[in-house]
C-alpha cells in the first residue's frame, strides 16, 4: 500500500513538471521570452539531452546498493522542484535552454528508478500492471496539466506583476519539493532491507522474484551486469521496439496544440485535452491486467499501436471536429497503454541477474526516450492544423513497434524451445 502511490504521485508531479512548458506556451511564454523559429522546439528537445545523460549512471548506482532507493529519489525530487519553480523566473531564451538540461538532468533518476524498484517487488505476472498504474501518473499528469494550467490562467495571470505561466511554473514546483518529502518514509529500498517491512516479508519479497526469474544468475556486481545486459541481443530488439512506440508518443508535448486545431479558446482546449487522456490512463490499466493476467504480450502491443495507428491516419485526412477528436482519443489510448506491455517485457525477459534487469531498463529507457530531441521538430507551426507530417510519421513508428513485438515473439518461440530441450522438467519459460 506503499509502494504505489508514492511512484505514482512522484511520476504525476514528474510529468507535470515537465510537460509545464507546453501548457505555457498557450500563454504568454513565446512573447515574453521572445522565442523565435524553431527555439520553442529545441527548449523542448534539451530536457531529454539531459535526460538521457544521468539514466544509466543512476540505476548502476541503485543496483550497487551503495545508495538507500527511498532517500536517493526523494531527494532527486527535491532538487528538480527548485529548478522547476526557477523556471518561472526565466527572462530569456538561454535561460529558458538553461534550466530545461538541468530539469531534465535531475528528474532522469526517476522512472527507470521506478521500474527497478517495482522490478525488484514484483513478479513477471504483476509487474505489468503496477507499471501501468505507474504510467498512469503520466497520463492523468497529461490531463490535469490542462485543467490546473487552465485555472492558474485564468485566476492569475498578471498577479503580482507574474505571468500566468510564471505562476504555473512556481506552484508546481512547490507541490513538488512538499510531496518529494513525504516519500523518503514511503518509499521501500531492497527487497531483503526495506525498513518498515518485518523479517518475515524481508524473506518473502526476495525469494518469489528468485524464483521467477528464468535463467537466473548469481549477482556479479554493476561492471558484469552492464557488460551482460549489452551482449544480449534481444536488448537491442527491446529497445529499438520501445524507442519506435516512443516516437509516436511525441505527440505528447504538442497535445494542446493538436487539440487547439479544433478551434476552441486556449482555455477551452487546455479543458478538451483532459477526456482522451483520462480515458487512456484507465485504458492502460486495464491492458496492464489482462497482460499480466493472461502471461501475453504480443497481440496487447498489436492491438494498441494499431489503434494508434488508424488514430493517426485520422488527423491527416480529415478536419472534421467529431473525427479528430474521436482520433485524439484513439492515438492517446493506444500509445499510452503500450508502455506497461513492452516495459514488463522487458523486465521478465532481461533480469537474471538485478544488474542486467536495472540496467537494460535504463539502456533502453535512454534509446527511447531519444526519441523525444528530435520528435518535436516534427511538430512545425507551419504544419498546424493537421500536422501531417507529424501524424504520419506516428503512424509509421507505430507499425514498426508492432513488427517489433512480432519479430521479439518468434525469437522467444524459439528460445523456449531450446528451454524444453535442455531441460523437460523446467516450468519457467520466457512469455511473449
Amino acid at each position: 500500500m506503499r509502494i504505489m502511490p508514492a511512484l505514482f504521485c512522484m511520476y504525476f508531479l514528474n510529468k507535470l513538471d515537465q510537460n509545464a512548458l507546453a501548457n505555457a506556451k498557450l500563454n504568454s511564454l513565446e512573447k515574453d521570452l521572445k522565442l523565435k523559429g524553431t527555439q520553442y522546439n529545441t527548449a523542448i528537445s534539451i530536457l531529454y539531452v539531459g535526460y538521457l545523460f544521468m539514466q544509466i549512471p543512476s540505476n548502476m548506482l541503485l543496483s550497487s546498493r551503495k545508495v538507500r532507493p527511498s532517500v536517493y529519489m526523494a531527494v532527486t525530487m527535491m532538487l528538480w522542484a527548485v529548478v522547476a519553480a526557477v523556471t518561472g523566473a526565466v527572462r530569456n531564451y538561454a535561460g529558458l535552454v538553461l534550466v530545461r538540461f538541468f530539469l531534465g538532468t535531475l528528474e532522469a533518476p526517476f522512472y527507470p528508478g521506478a521500474l527497478y524498484i517495482l522490478s525488484s517487488f514484483y513478479t513477471r505476472k504483476e509487474i505489468a500492471t503496477r507499471v501501468s498504474i505507474l504510467y498512469a501518473g503520466n497520463i492523468i499528469a497529461v490531463a490535469f496539466a490542462g485543467l490546473i494550467a487552465a485555472a492558474t490562467f485564468s485566476t492569475l495571470d498578471g498577479a503580482h506583476g507574474l505571468a500566468g505561466w510564471r505562476w504555473l511554473f512556481i506552484i508546481e514546483g512547490v507541490v513538488t519539493f512538499v510531496v518529494a518529502f513525504v516519500t523518503i518514509f514511503l518509499l521501500p529500498d531492497y527487497p531483503n532491507n526495506t525498513r518498515w517491512l518485518t523479517a518475515e516479508e524481508r524473506e518473502l519479497a526476495h525469494g518469489r522474484i528468485l524464483r521467477d526469474t528464468v535463467g537466473r544468475e548469481d549477482s556479479k556486481g554493476v561492471r558484469a551486469g552492464l557488460i551482460e545486459a549489452l551482449k544480449d541481443p534481444r536488448l537491442y530488439l527491446f529497445a529499438l521496439m520501445q524507442n519506435m512506440h516512443l516516437n509516436a508518443t511525441s505527440f505528447n508535448q504538442f497535445f494542446p496544440s493538436v487539440v487547439k486545431a479544433l478551434g476552441y479558446t486556449p482555455v477551452i482546449t487546455l479543458v478538451l485535452t483532459s477526456p482522451p487522456t483520462l480515458f487512456a490512463g484507465a485504458f492502460g490499466i486495464l491492458i496492464g491486467w489482462s497482460s499480466g493476467r493472461f502471461n501475453e504480450r504480443t497481440w496487447h502491443v498489436t492491438g494498441c499501436m494499431g489503434a494508434a495507428m488508424i488514430g493517426f491516419i485520422i488527423n491527416c485526412f480529415t478536419l472534421n471536429i467529431a473525427a479528430r477528436y474521436i482520433a485524439c482519443f484513439l492515438f492517446a489510448s493506444g500509445v499510452y497503454s503500450c508502455n506497461s506491455v513492452i516495459l514488463g517485457w522487458v523486465s521478465a525477459t532481461l533480469g537474471q541477474t538485478p544488474e542486467k534487469k536495472a540496467i537494460s531498463l535504463s539502456l533502453i529507457n535512454v534509446v527511447s526516450m531519444a526519441s523525444f530531441i528530435y520528435t518535436p521538430y516534427l511538430y512545425s507551426n507551419t504544419d498546424a492544423p493537421k500536422y501531417v507530417t507529424a501524424m504520419s510519421a506516428n503512424a509509421c513508428f507505430s507499425f514498426l513497434s508492432i513488427a517489433c513485438a512480432w519479430g521479439m515473439k518468434v525469437w522467444l518461440f524459439r528460445m523456449n524451445k531450446e528451454l524444453k530441450q535442455q531441460n523437460p522438467a523446467n516450468a519457467v519459460f520466457y512469455a511473449y
